[in-house]
């Protein structure tokens, strides 16, 4: 009897110390949906929730993470709506507005693709999917009978592939179809989308672009990168240390993007290419949920019987910290600090959480 009530007392204190460690080591959180969520914590620092189109998820940063449940049209209407509501309380931000508002200019129209017979304008936003958007559209406007069918080549040569821009109609026909027609984009984290604009550009440039091995690594290179010979700068290539530099440079990159031209929109902000203050967009999509979002935006735009996203390789779109992290493990906390000023309005207008283990 007494070996007994030793063993009841033995498990009453091992009861009651898992109790105690449970209260330091849980943590639950809320998805778009309200469902309740068990995850955990990284490096001890709290994520905070973007408005993204996560169904059932666990922590961001999961690599093996596998939606459970397909959402209703309904729950993805709903996650867009609070997407669009977002958009419009961080546009009232007066501490935000230099980095948030920017004007409707040619520019901007320039990144705007227009499907008349569809009534569509697309936002293009590189380095977040905007190939496989691209070859949706000129299906629609009947160049090819499917996206399969769409040479590569073509999809970019914008005399060629039949997408004309927004910039290209007279004031008053942009008017009209900026107020009427269905309008979207597409977004990423803005850090992992410098990453791999970086990755595209300067590392593996898979097209046959030479002007930024040539033309726009080697400047970069002469203003930021704190000692280089100058017979040695193509050699040598684009550091990602003097990329981030060039970036955060508030005063100085402005003569630098004049120079370079249009190609600086594979890493300016959603903000300057789309002005999602001033164009009231119907859907914005996320890429880390793209396999949701695709399909819905088809749906929503009327368009999902004559036309099928390209098939998304798994785990393609899932936000990956890790490439983030190695990629900025050897940038100072100063030029990352500065770089996150430049992004902030990106990061609010899109539900991102800040980067506390880059900034910190």
């Amino acid at each position: 009897m007494r070996h007994h009530w030793l063993l009841l007392g033995a498990c009453g204190w091992v009861l009651l110390i898992l109790m105690f460690v449970s209260k330091f080591i849980t943590f639950t959180a809320i998805d778009d949906y309200g469902e309740r969520l068990g995850g955990s914590t990284e490096s001890g620092i709290k994520v905070v929730r973007p408005v993204l189109l996560t169904y059932t998820e666990k922590s961001r940063t999961k690599p093996s993470y596998q939606p459970s449940a397909v959402p209703t049209m309904e729950d993805w209407q709903a996650v867009i709506e609070k997407r669009l509501e977002l958009i419009s309380t961080v546009c009232k931000n007066s501490s935000l507005r230099n980095l948030t508002h920017v004007p409707i200019s040619k520019f901007v129209l320039d990144r705007i693709f227009v499907c008349d017979k569809h009534k569509i304008l697309f936002c293009q936003t590189p380095k977040v999917g905007n190939t496989q958007w691209k070859k949706v559209l000129i299906v629609l406007n009947g160049a090819f009978p499917t996206v399969e069918d769409i040479p590569e080549n073509l999809v970019h040569d914008h005399e060629k592939n039949g997408l004309p821009r927004l910039s290209s109609l007279t004031p008053q026909e942009i008017t009209h179809r900026l107020n009427t027609y269905f309008k979207f984009l597409i977004v990423r984290d803005p850090f992992e989308r410098l990453v791999s604009a970086f990755k595209d550009k300067f590392v593996k440039n898979p097209r046959f672009e030479p002007w930024y091995k040539h033309d726009i690594a080697p400047a970069i290179i002469r203003k930021y990168r704190k000692s280089h010979r100058y017979n040695d700068l193509a050699a040598s290539g684009l550091h990602f240390e003097d990329f981030v530099r060039y970036l955060g440079d508030v005063d100085g990159r402005h003569r630098l993007d004049q120079q370079f031209g249009h190609h600086i929109i594979h890493w300016i902000t959603y903000a300057d290419l789309c002005s999602p203050c001033e164009i009231h967009y119907s859907v914005v999509g996320h890429h880390e949920t793209l396999e949701q979002d695709a399909p819905y935006i088809l749906k929503f735009a009327g368009i999902d019987q004559l036309v099928s996203y390209p098939a998304i390789p798994p785990g393609i779109t899932r936000y990956n910290r890790t490439k983030v992290e190695s990629y900025f493990s050897g940038i100072s906390k100063r030029d990352i600090r500065r770089l996150y000023a430049r992004y902030k309005g990106d990061f609010h207008l899109f539900g991102y959480p800040t980067p506390d283990f880059l900034l910190n």
